[in-house]
C-alpha cells in the first residue's frame, strides 16, 4: 500500500502572492487574450535567452511544429526531407517532424548525459537533411559547439528543443540562442510553470513574422494582436481594417491567454532564486546517493555546461537490478517517477518502423534502464531525507 505520509512529485507550481496580484489584475482588466503580461513575458525571455523575438504560446510542442513549419516554408524544404533528432526525447520532438510531413532520422545519444552525441552527427546526413533537432535533456544543455560546427559545415538548420531547460548556460552562452530557432516550455513540471504554454524564439526578423503567423492562424502579419490598429487613422487604419479577417497560411491556434502570461512573470520575478534550489536539491541526492553509484549512475555535468535540473536523472547500471522493481518500490513509498524518455520502443513508432532500436544501443539501455524523480523548488529538505532513506533502504539487499 501506498505510503500516504509521503507524496513527491516530480514537479510543483510555485504560487506566490505576486502571482495572486497578477491575475486579480488581469480579471479586473477584463482583458484575458494577448496584452501587458504576455508582452512583458516576452521580453524578459527573450533578453535572458538572448534572442530578439520570443513568442509565447499555449506549449512547447506547439512551438516546435511552428519552428519546423516556418523553416520549411522560408526555405521550401520538401516533402520527405529529413531532420536530424536524437533517439532519446519527448515523443514531441518527433511527432512535430511527421507533422510538418518530414522523416525524422534518428541519431544515437550519449550513456552519460542522454543527448544526440556529435560524434554520430555526420554519419546521419543525406542530401535531403535540412535540419538538426538537439534536445537539451532534463535542465542541461546539449553539447552544442560540435552540433553547431557540423551544422554549418553541411549548411543545416538549427532547431534547438530546449522545453525542459531554461536560463542553461553552454560555454557561457544561454540554451536557445545558438539555433535558427529555441522551443521552450512552461508547462506542469517544467522550470517555469503556467499550466499550459511555451515559447518559438528566433533573432530572425523573418522567421519571427512567418511564426506568428502561424500561431494565429495563419494571419496576414498586419494584424496578429487586437492592438494592431491602435493609434492608426485614416489610410494606415483602413488598412489594418481590411486585412483582419485574411489569412496567408494554413496555420494552427496555438495562442496563450493573459493568465499564463502573468503567472509566467510572476514566477519570472524569482528565476535565479527557483534555479539555486534546484541545484541545491540535485547536489543533495548526489551527495547521499554517491555511496550507492556501483548500482547507479548519477547525473553528470559537463564542463562548461549548466544544469538547472528540471528533473534528477537516474541510470541503474548493475545488471542484477531491474527497474520496475525499483520504480514501483519509490512509487509505493510516495516517490513519483517517470521512465525517462523512452522513445524508440514507443508502440506507435513500432508500428511505423519496426524494432529499431537495437541500432541505437546507448539509447536502448537509457530506454530500459533509465527514470527521473522530482528536484523542483518544492520538495523540503524533510523529502529529501526521506527519498535518499528509501533509496538506501531499497539497496540493503544488494550490498
Amino acid at each position: 500500500m501506498k505510503n500516504s505520509k509521503m507524496q513527491i512529485g516530480v514537479g510543483d507550481v510555485p504560487i506566490t502572492p505576486l502571482a495572486y496580484k497578477y491575475i486579480n489584475q488581469v480579471l479586473k482588466s477584463r482583458r484575458i487574450t494577448y496584452g501587458k503580461f504576455i508582452q512583458a513575458f516576452e521580453k524578459e525571455i527573450a533578453k535572458l535567452h538572448a534572442v530578439k523575438y520570443a513568442i509565447f504560446c499555449n506549449s512547447g510542442t506547439s512551438a516546435l511544429q511552428v519552428a519546423l513549419h516556418a523553416l520549411k516554408k522560408k526555405y521550401g524544404w520538401k516533402n520527405n526531407d529529413e531532420v536530424i533528432v536524437p533517439a532519446i526525447t519527448f515523443v514531441a520532438t518527433v511527432n512535430i517532424v511527421l507533422q510538418n510531413n518530414m522523416r525524422p532520422i534518428f541519431t544515437d545519444v550519449t550513456s552519460h548525459d542522454y543527448m544526440l552525441d556529435p560524434q554520430l552527427l555526420e554519419s546521419a546526413i543525406t542530401p535531403k537533411t535540412r535540419a538538426i533537432i538537439p534536445v537539451h535533456i532534463g535542465g542541461l544543455p546539449a553539447d552544442m559547439t560540435p552540433i553547431m560546427k557540423i551544422a554549418k559545415k553541411y549548411n543545416l538548420k538549427i532547431i534547438e528543443d530546449s522545453c525542459e531547460t531554461m536560463f542553461a548556460k553552454y560555454n557561457g552562452q544561454p540554451v536557445g540562442s545558438f539555433g535558427d530557432f529555441s522551443c521552450f516550455s512552461t508547462y506542469a513540471a517544467h522550470t517555469l510553470v503556467t499550466g499550459v504554454g511555451g515559447f518559438v524564439c528566433t533573432s530572425d526578423s523573418n522567421l519571427a513574422i512567418i511564426a506568428k503567423s502561424l500561431l494565429n492562424h495563419g494571419r496576414d502579419g498586419i494584424y496578429i494582436g487586437i492592438d494592431d490598429d491602435l493609434g492608426k487613422k485614416g489610410k494606415a487604419l483602413f488598412k489594418v481594417v481590411d486585412k483582419r479577417f485574411s489569412f496567408i497560411d494554413v496555420g494552427y491556434s496555438y495562442r496563450a491567454t493573459e493568465f499564463e502570461g502573468a503567472l509566467g512573470l510572476a514566477q519570472l520575478k524569482d528565476w535565479k532564486k527557483l534555479i539555486s534550489a534546484r541545484q541545491a536539491n540535485a547536489k543533495y541526492l548526489t551527495h547521499n546517493l554517491n555511496d550507492l553509484s556501483k548500482f547507479l549512475q548519477l547525473p553528470q555535468i559537463r564542463k562548461g555546461s549548466e544544469h538547472i535540473f528540471m528533473f534528477y536523472p537516474i541510470m541503474i547500471k548493475d545488471k542484477r537490478i531491474k527497474r520496475t522493481e525499483l520504480v514501483f518500490f519509490l512509487e509505493d513509498n510516495g516517490i513519483e517517477t517517470r521512465y525517462l524518455l523512452p522513445l524508440l520502443n514507443q508502440p506507435v513508432y513500432k508500428n511505423m518502423w519496426g524494432n529499431i532500436e537495437d541500432k541505437f544501443p546507448a539509447a536502448k539501455n537509457i530506454s530500459r534502464n533509465g527514470f527521473y524523480i522530482g528536484s523542483h523548488p518544492g520538495i523540503t529538505q524533510t523529502e529529501l531525507r526521506y527519498i535518499v532513506d528509501k533509496f538506501h533502504e531499497f539497496f540493503k539487499k544488494y550490498q
